[in-house]
């Protein structure tokens, strides 16, 4: 295990190397840039060359990578083109934020698929199996935004019930009530947008595993559903969820960019759709080698857990 941890890290600094290369060659393909978006006809051209030199993008490509990718190796993200203020400071103060909405949504999207996936696939093709499948189409099919903006109307606007925007009302910062108002919305989204997929997923182990001989074994010997699903099936299922754990670890970044855009939630998501409209490629870059770095330790996290649920895969690597 020790080895393969090693071996999978070892693997990180090419890949990253990799995804951030291609990312800052794709961004300069673009037919603009972040001087285009600040410049105004009024400048002359000497006033944008001069532009142009200070923020580095008068070098060649791979020349302005090599000086990014040196300023990463300090620990230094460099600063926004745009608002010239440190990437880091930025998204220390924004990621806590994304953090806070999604991971409790996620865990209760969660449960609610593993409790309504263990449902269905017990009772595959009977009433409460097509109910909840079909209830999980239209999530899916269900776009985050539009469902967002029903909400805002709703209960933002026809009711009255919920604030609309940002994560706290002026001069409520520090006021849990006023925090919880605003949760609720955005999370309720978040809920229904992770929800579908992980139902069927959790639907689909399920089925797999009820038709397995000591489900069979167990029915014989008079064990009621209950209990073969509470005790045998639903420990089986939890390896390929631990899978899903694992793989939604970058949505602790990434996982909300058109909600909390929608809702203003002072996240990564707003700050993350600036950049990459004014094409701010130094924090595009940040925001998603933060992301890749998830996806890998995420994927690591899940081969480690596989061996603390399932014994037998340490005993089958071991031989």
């Amino acid at each position: 295990m020790t080895r393969f941890i090693l071996r999978r890290l070892a693997q990180v600094i090419p890949m990253l190397l990799v995804l951030t290369f291609v990312v800052f060659f794709l961004i300069q393909l673009a037919p603009y840039d972040v001087v285009d978006s600040i410049t105004t006809p009024n400048m002359s051209d000497e006033t944008v060359a001069i532009m142009r030199e200070r923020y580095g993008l008068d070098q060649p490509v791979i020349v302005q990578y090599l000086s990014w990718l040196g300023n990463v190796l300090q620990g230094d993200l460099g600063y926004s083109l745009t608002s010239r203020q440190p990437i880091t400071a930025e998204l220390a103060a924004r990621v806590p934020n994304t953090i806070i909405l999604v991971a409790p949504a996620y865990l209760a999207a969660l449960v609610i698929a593993i409790v309504l996936g263990l449902v269905a696939g017990s009772r595959r093709g009977k009433l409460a199996d097509r109910v909840i499948d079909s209830l999980a189409g239209v999530g899916i099919a269900t776009p985050s935004f539009w469902f967002a903006l029903l909400l805002i109307y709703l209960f933002g606007y026809v009711l009255r019930w919920f604030p609309i925007i940002g994560m706290h009302s002026v001069g409520k910062e520090g006021d849990p009530v006023d925090f919880l108002l605003h949760f609720i919305l955005p999370f309720t989204v978040l809920v229904v947008a992770f929800f579908p997929e992980l139902a069927r997923y959790v639907r689909s182990a399920t089925i797999t595993q009820t038709s397995q001989d000591y489900v069979l074994v167990q029915r014989a010997y008079g064990a009621s559903r209950s209990r073969i699903l509470g005790f045998h099936v639903s420990r089986n299922v939890l390896l390929p969820i631990i899978t899903q754990l694992g793989l939604a670890l970058p949505l602790l970044v990434t996982g909300a960019i058109v909600t909390e855009s929608v809702f203003a939630w002072p996240g990564i998501g707003p700050y993350f759709l600036s950049a990459t409209k004014s094409l701010d490629y130094p924090v595009i870059l940040a925001v998603l080698m933060l992301s890749a770095v998830l996806v890998i330790v995420g994927n690591l996290i899940a081969d480690i857990l596989y061996v603390v649920v399932d014994p037998r895969i340490r005993i089958g690597g071991a031989s």
